[in-house]
């Protein structure tokens, strides 16, 4: 894994990127992208020989690192004896990788239907709730994001929703519990917990029961800032979904797998949702793969009835053999009790101990190999370092928290006015400390914009 450094070959691989590549997210002639040479376990590298500490896990997927040997050669051996096969017929790699997630699920999740990742994952668990319920709406929280495909962006609570939503979609949004930002003028998670759960009851009265299909929650949100619920708000839902006939949809996309030091977050919380998405993590983003598990009760719903969706490449055998490796991989290296040791024993009192140290940390949370730093400008007022979706000259000081991170050879998860701590489930503890390290130097520049 020693980097060798070839800028000719970088430079032709960025003129190819900027003149054919249309890249997500992004104003296409204000971005500048890494040319990325290659990359193995929490490591990759560019064309100089510059090497960064990835703590973004990509796009907080690849759970196992970079360049599994375990997973790559089962996706060899995949394509050697079957590349790719139409998703009506019984594939090993594709009954195999459902038995291992459905062992995995909690409750009756038994029955896995596959997508391409997870987007597509939302928008086929939120058709089927309609379908079940017979039911037009769905309600998800602010503060959420759940993709970027036309069903899964209407219900994102962040700001890439707004240039897609015609409020057409049936989705109504209402806040989940945060207590550092509260809605509820709360003061304890507890007083959070509750003036959450009667908020969202009073909304579901307001809309009319008996017109809602689904509540769709990442059961610790992502993205939009990791954020632990309280307890006892997620088994609250799960009794106002019960009282009044609801789909209750927890969306797993980025928090499962391992991620959160459970297989899945729900398990923290002991909820069982009637549907579950999942993607990323199940196999390490080596081939795009996601998917929706099924209660029984849903499931019986097409029984008899066919269920009008699927995917030309659902269940893909390359994506599906590479989840069978990567959840082997996963049991045989212990690697959700290390997210859960390592994150209990260094990555949170690391986090903690910069708090105690950087004027611009507000607030440290999360759990496992999850975890987000809030980054403000008082703690006292608890001002964002930036504001609200910042772009240009006033998301500067993240802009320069960032530079910093790289400078010092960490490749930071930045998101508005947080860093996010998201890095491979079987980083060791010498690289965590070589990251936090990094952090440390980094929040030295977030520091000189506090007030």
């Amino acid at each position: 894994m020693t980097p060798q450094p070839n800028p000719e070959a970088g430079a032709a691989v960025k003129a190819a990127d900027r003149a054919h590549v249309f890249h997500s997210w992004s104003a296409q002639e204000l971005i500048d992208p890494l040319a990325v040479a290659g990359a193995e376990g929490s490591y990759f590298w560019d064309y100089d020989g510059r090497r960064y500490l990835d703590f973004t896990s990509g796009l907080v997927y690849t759970n196992i690192g970079y360049q599994h040997p375990k997973v790559v050669a089962a996706i060899q051996e995949q394509a050697a004896r079957m590349t790719t096969f139409a998703p009506a017929f019984a594939v090993e790699a594709r009954s195999e990788a459902a038995r291992l997630i459905a062992e995995r699920t909690p409750g009756d999740l038994d029955k896995i239907f596959f997508t391409n990742g997870g987007a597509d994952a939302v928008e086929h668990a939120l058709r089927m709730a309609r379908l079940h319920t017979g039911r037009p709406k769905v309600l998800s929280a602010y503060r959420s994001y759940h993709g970027g495909t036309q069903q899964a962006v209407n219900v994102t609570g962040d700001p890439r929703r707004w240039a897609s939503d015609s409020a057409t979609a049936g989705v109504v949004h209402f806040w989940a519990p945060f207590l550092y930002r509260s809605r509820f003028y709360a003061e304890t998670e507890e007083q959070e917990c509750a003036r959450a759960l009667e908020h969202l009851e009073t909304t579901i009265a307001f809309e009319g029961p008996s017109t809602i299909a689904a509540i769709i929650l990442e059961t610790i949100p992502g993205t939009a800032g990791i954020m632990p619920p309280p307890p006892g708000y997620l088994a609250g839902v799960r009794e106002l979904c019960d009282k009044y006939g609801i789909v209750l949809v927890l969306d797993e996309v980025m928090a499962g797998f391992g991620r959160t030091g459970t297989w899945f977050a729900a398990d923290l919380y002991d909820v069982v949702p009637d549907l579950m998405t999942f993607a990323k993590g199940v196999n390490s983003g080596y081939v795009p793969l996601g998917g929706v598990a099924i209660s029984a009760e849903i499931a019986a719903t097409f029984a008899t009835r066919p269920y009008p969706g699927g995917l030309t490449y659902s269940g893909h055998p390359l994506a599906c053999a590479a989840a069978v490796a990567t959840i082997n991989v996963m049991e045989e290296e212990g690697l959700v009790e290390n997210a859960a040791s390592l994150g209990a024993s260094v990555v949170g009192p690391g986090l903690r101990e910069l708090a105690e140290r950087h004027p611009s940390v507000g607030e440290v949370r999360g759990t496992g190999m999850f975890w987000a730093v809030e980054l403000v400008r008082d703690r006292e007022t608890r001002e964002p370092l930036v504001p609200y979706n910042a772009s240009g000259e006033a998301n500067a000081p993240m802009a320069a928290f960032a530079a910093a991170a790289k400078k010092a050879g960490l490749w930071p998860f930045v998101n508005m006015n947080r860093t996010h701590v998201v890095p491979p489930l079987n980083t060791s503890e010498a690289e965590l400390k070589e990251g936090l390290a990094a952090l440390d130097a980094a929040l030295s520049v977030a520091d000189e914009h506090v007030r």
